[in-house]
């Protein structure tokens, strides 16, 4: 098998080109082989001299899918190093741009070919680049290749950072937009990024806020799968859906105002309204991949929550008991299920069999939810005015105490 090998008599460039040449022209034989393998040599050597840095690239890649099925993986990630290595040399940020997206796409052509190595290879890449919109299209290119060549592992990690990325490049809604929507397609590969996959759809229809319907309406599918999610998910009780107008166009539509009014009785009302709405609409459910036991399980666990939030702080047995459509001696059971889940903060006064609540977790957090925190926020001011105004109080009454016993004294 041949090897890159580079020599002090060749520029690094050069020998991918002599060696990539070589082998695309193995099988035709010496005499018609070896002018082909001087003429791109020559030319190569050309674009150096000239600074052609781009028309440089593009020669190398040539022969980049043979590379590929020929040559060890580690001479393929030492030929790109030096093709990727070029975007170094380039005197614009444009042309650093065009060679990034001609390498970029030449990596991403056969993405179920060896992806993990093709996605190093572009990592690399982004290393390189010095442009942040240019590091962006390249990283749009790595979450493109890791779906199609569905290996979701080799960048999930990356999306920690996501936030650091965005500030780097500056982008515009737009390309938000198209970034979200990539990540999310990615996201859906990996079974166990289900939280991710639900927050990413939100970071992408958060973008639509100031959107025509004709805009508005490009969302439509993403919202139901956000809304599917939500209520599939075991662990997700709270949301902003309802806040956000692409969601909120689904309300009327004629195909999916079912789901928005689902997504609303799961954030807005309880049990017996899904009841109600599933006697209704099994068929619907069954067709999202929505089990309706799991579904009661969480409805029953939002309903104690509603209770807590607008029994006084204070929920006999008997109206959970009713509510949730249970047994009396299942009553704790879900009490504590809930406190497990950390919606609820209480005590179980079993003697009056009355729950007793002092924290109920918002399963939407609207006007209503503004305005009872600012009503907190003012109670506790007061309440920490009054305390120190009684401890400047006391302190006076102690100075003219001390003050006394000194008169007294003397």
């Amino acid at each position: 098998m041949a090897t890159v090998v580079q020599t002090s008599e060749e520029d690094a460039a050069l020998t991918v080109v002599r060696f990539a040449s070589e082998l695309a022209w193995a099988d035709a034989g010496p005499e018609t082989a070896e002018p082909q393998v001087n003429r791109l040599c020559i030319e190569a050597q050309e674009c150096m001299v000239m600074g052609r840095w781009l028309d440089l690239a593009s020669l190398m890649l040539t022969s980049a899918d043979l590379i590929f099925s020929k040559v060890s993986e580690k001479d393929l990630e030492c030929v790109f190093t030096i093709i990727c290595n070029l975007v170094t040399k380039s005197g614009s940020p444009d042309e650093s741009l065009e060679m990034a997206k001609l390498i970029s796409a030449k990596i991403g052509q056969q993405p179920n070919d060896k992806p993990a190595l093709r996605l190093k290879i572009l990592f690399n890449l982004y290393n390189l680049l010095e442009n942040p919109y240019s590091r962006f299209h390249v990283y749009m290119k790595a979450l493109d290749l890791a779906f199609k060549g569905k290996a979701p592992e080799h960048i999930i990690p990356s999306l920690k950072k996501i936030e650091s990325f965005l500030r780097e490049w500056n982008i515009g809604i737009v390309e938000q937009r198209e970034l979200f929507l990539a990540i999310c397609n990615v996201l859906k590969e990996s079974k166990s990024s289900a939280n991710d996959y639900f927050k990413f759809l939100t970071k992408y229809l958060a973008t639509f806020s100031r959107e025509d319907a004709h805009t508005l309406s490009e969302a439509k599918e993403e919202a139901v799968h956000a809304i599917v999610e939500f209520v599939k998910s075991p662990n997700m009780f709270k949301c902003d859906l309802l806040d956000m107008p692409a969601v909120g166009q689904l309300e009327k539509d004629a195909k999916y105002s079912l789901v928005y009014q689902l997504l609303k009785i799961f954030l807005t009302q309880r049990l017996d309204a899904y009841v109600e709405f599933q006697a209704a609409n099994s068929t619907l459910l069954k067709s999202y991949g929505l089990v309706h036991e799991d579904c009661i399980t969480k409805m029953r666990l939002l309903s104690l929550v509603d209770l807590g939030s607008n029994e006084s702080a204070r929920i006999p047995y008997a109206l959970i008991k009713d509510t949730l459509r249970i047994n009396d001696d299942e009553v704790e059971l879900w009490v504590v299920k809930a406190i497990t889940s950390k919606l609820i903060d209480c005590k179980m006064d079993q003697m009056n069999e009355v729950v007793i609540v002092s924290r109920c977790t918002d399963r939407v957090f609207g006007q209503h939810q503004w305005e009872t925190l600012r009503t907190k926020l003012a109670t506790w001011r007061g309440n920490i005015a009054n305390v120190i105004g009684t401890i400047r109080a006391n302190k006076v009454v102690e100075d003219g105490s001390q003050a006394m016993q000194g008169l007294a004294i003397r």
